[in-house]
């Protein structure tokens, strides 16, 4: 079985046009989507680590 670099680029190119883009819009959209959960879950986690270290702290005794 011959390998063709040439063939092989045809068919990857072939295959990127049938690729349905993201418009400029839906990449903003979903970019700002996404920093807005990373935020919200990084709050969440802040607070749920503050909440199991004093829960800690009073169960040992720890000052």
């Amino acid at each position: 079985m011959a390998f063709s670099p040439f063939k092989f680029l045809q068919e990857v190119r072939t295959e990127t046009a049938k690729v349905t883009w993201p418009s400029r819009r839906e990449t903003m959209i979903t970019t700002i989507m996404v920093f807005v959960m990373v935020a919200l879950a990084s709050i969440f986690f802040f607070v749920a680590d503050q909440v199991i270290r004093l829960l800690i702290t009073f169960l040992l005794g720890i000052h």
